[in-house]
């Protein structure tokens, strides 16, 4: 649009605050701003010869102009906020890790449960996040359990279905795991005053819990039930291990947000630390990158309102390196000079500094390792394709093979970072299960691999991959929810002829494009754990023919055997290279009591 075109409309556009936007010629939608006055904001484009070449090629492209009037100033920034959340228009500020992060749900229920999700609705439940690291929810699930027994089954437990004794406990309530409301063995008070300790720990405050176990801890002795006072004990010493590890500033800090920045060019680093009581509960750097001409003051309010939003802040207080407008009225900002809010603010700008530190390393790195960069954007692309809650940089996958029926073994490969590794490869004789059951035997060799790991402490996979049908994967299911580490990693199922991804319970496959670099890695993986488990197998026939032949032949022994079959690979090799070979081999009598066994084979 031109000066002149539009000075054809400037007067027909109020002087009153509210947004405006700017749509080129296809109709989408290029930029969103706020204004006090919308006449002379817009016009500000049109006019003066200050603006960067962004600002240049951006009027270049008007095409259209719509505004929206609103009551004030801070009722366009929200507007402004909520539709670049929605559209993401391409010259305004654009947050550049834009990933979903996962929250803690306490489900609006009867006896409520407890799971991570990455998506947030507006369903009654109650959300704890998001956390910035997916191990973080996970290792909040396993330390919380033994906690809080609460049920995991989706079981509509109404006060009816109780009473006409509908269910009965499963194995997590012989566990210790759940304590039996689906049975009317724990009442929905007892339940819920353990969601209520629950809550209050995950909002920084163990003190209910502490006090209920110390409680516990003092029956338990008083009626002479010393192992089991022992057990909530150490329930006691690892709960107060949790609430030292988080970072405690002084107490006299209060409840307060603490933000800082950096700006490096078109892009700027704003860090968030979450005070609630004096101890800091939560942190996160973002980046964001400017498209126009944004100050530090825009960038800082849009930062602000998005990590407040982001984390459901309910502080009344927020620390900051500088005062800039903020539509949120009920909120103070204060400005330390000194104190203990100026060394949080410190430690924040500490933190954002050490965070662009290691951005522009990884920028650096990223720069010279091309094929680092593709493996990063096919396991990217695999992420999205299985709405996975994180990159799968260490994938594994199982398959089990009888051929014909007989000597059945399994085989597992592991890729990491994209790539095989080798050395994690493991092949597994089937030990507890009589005869061919795939699905019991895909069960045994699941549990034994991951029950070394947890013994040994090594980290588990993002992702495994089941080669076989849907019993095979539920099979696998059941040893990784006997472990306890369901929340831990994703199991898929892999079709063996459709080259279709599934998981447990679903109805529909995921069909990923034929021709897609993360359906290639799948079809890799796949081909090389059938290579690895069918090598092994026939290695594993070739032992088992040749044991039940010169095994049998008194006066040859195992190293013999194995002697014989290195040089010669067959009892037929045998015969072809003749008694002389063979002598020489093993010496003469050896030598004849397997050339009399291969005769009366007719071989």
């Amino acid at each position: 649009m031109t000066h002149e075109i539009f000075s054809t409309i400037a007067a027909g556009i109020p002087l009153e605050p509210g947004i405006y936007k700017y749509f080129d010629q296809r109709g989408e939608l290029i930029y969103v701003g706020k204004a006090k006055q919308l006449r002379k904001r817009i016009s500000s484009y049109f006019t003066g010869n200050q603006h960067t070449q962004k600002t240049i090629e951006l009027v270049k492209r008007i095409h259209q102009i719509e505004y929206t009037i609103v009551d004030d100033e801070e009722d366009a920034f929200l507007l402004e906020n909520n539709l670049i959340k929605e559209y993401r228009p391409q010259y305004n500020i654009r947050l550049k890790d834009d990933k979903s992060y996962p929250y803690l749900v306490i489900k609006d229920e009867r006896f409520p449960r407890v799971f991570f999700s990455h998506k947030k609705l507006k369903d009654g439940s109650r959300y704890f996040g998001p956390y910035t690291s997916i191990a973080n929810v996970r290792e909040m699930l396993v330390f919380i359990k033994p906690f809080f027994p609460l049920r995991t089954c989706k079981l509509n437990l109404s006060e009816r279905n109780i009473s006409r004794q509908k269910f009965k406990v499963c194995l997590e309530y012989h566990l210790g795991n759940c304590k039996g409301p689906c049975a009317g063995l724990q009442s929905e008070e007892s339940y819920q005053e353990g969601i209520d300790r629950l809550v209050a720990m995950l909002r920084g405050n163990v003190s209910p819990l502490l006090n209920h176990l110390r409680k516990q801890m003092q029956e338990q002795v008083e009626s002479m039930a010393f192992e089991q006072a022992g057990i909530t004990h150490q329930k006691i010493e690892r709960l107060m291990q949790f609430k030292s590890r988080s970072t405690v500033a002084n107490g006299k800090a209060g409840t307060v947000d603490v933000f800082s920045l950096i700006e490096d060019g078109t892009i700027s680093y704003v860090n968030y630390l979450s005070v609630n009581e004096g101890s800091i509960t939560r942190t996160k750097t973002i980046e964001l990158e400017r498209s126009l001409e944004e100050t530090r003051e825009e960038v800082m309010a849009f930062a602000v309102l998005l990590l407040r939003n982001m984390f459901s802040s309910e502080a009344l207080e927020m620390v900051v390196p500088f005062e800039f407008p903020y539509p949120e009225k009920q909120v103070s900002m204060r400005v330390p000079k000194a104190g203990e809010k100026k060394k949080l603010l410190e430690l924040s700008e500490k933190n954002v500094l050490i965070y662009k530190r290691a951005a522009d390393a990884k920028k650096s790195n990223q720069l010279k390792e091309d094929e680092t960069s593709d493996k990063l954007s096919i396991l990217q692309e695999l992420r999205d394709a299985l709405k996975l809650s994180e990159v799968p940089f260490h994938i594994e996958c199982f398959d089990n093979s009888n051929l014909h029926g007989t000597d059945a073994v399994a085989a597992m490969v592991c890729f990491k970072n994209g790539k095989p590794s080798k050395q994690e490869y493991r092949h597994f004789n089937i030990r507890t299960v009589e005869g061919i059951d795939d699905f019991a035997s895909m069960r045994e060799v699941v549990f034994r691999r991951y029950d070394r790991l947890l013994k040994s402490n090594e980290p588990l996979p993002n992702l495994v991959i089941i080669d076989g049908g849907k019993g095979q994967l539920n099979a696998a299911l059941e040893s990784i929810r006997s472990l306890g580490i369901e929340n831990q990693m994703t199991l898929v199922g892999l079709a063996k002829q459709q080259e279709e991804l599934f998981f447990s319970g679903d109805q529909e496959s995921i069909k990923l494009d034929w021709n897609s670099e993360g359906l290639k890695l799948i079809r890799s993986i796949r081909d090389e754990v059938h290579r690895f488990g069918i090598t092994h197998h026939r290695n594993k026939r070739s032992r088992s023919a040749l044991q039940s032949g010169l095994i049998e032949i008194k006066g040859i022994g195992e190293t013999t055997m194995q002697q014989l079959m290195k040089r010669f690979r067959s009892l037929k090799g045998m015969k072809k290279a003749g008694m002389e070979a063979m002598t020489q081999e093993v010496g003469s009598h050896k030598a004849n009591l397997v050339w009399q066994y291969i005769e009366q084979q007719g071989l």
